[in-house]
């Protein structure tokens, strides 16, 4: 039986950025298409009107659960949600990935 890579325990450099669209289009309620046009340049904070501050917590917590991490305060600043490409830089220092 082959490893299912969105429920592995420590998701793979490419799992991680599935991971995240399903994150992204799940909490903000975008559409498929919209989230796999995101490219490292896709603003996100202050460019998508779902992303608002309710919503970035809401972020957070799925982020800490589909990819089985810890977020701390300290760890997160404004320019972790400046673009997908900063966003997926950190989820893939936060999981190893």
């Amino acid at each position: 039986m082959k490893a299912d890579p969105l429920n592995s325990p420590q998701p793979s450099h490419d799992s991680v950025d599935m991971l995240l669209r399903a994150i992204l289009r799940d909490v903000l309620s975008l559409s498929q298409d919209r989230v796999e046009g995101f490219d490292a340049d896709t603003p996100l904070f202050g460019a998508l009107p779902e992303l608002d501050s309710m919503a970035v917590a809401g972020l957070l917590t799925e982020m800490e659960d589909r990819l089985h991490i810890i977020i701390e305060d300290d760890d997160v600043d404004g320019e972790t949600f400046e673009t997908f490409g900063s966003l997926l830089g950190f989820a893939r220092m936060k999981t190893g990935g």
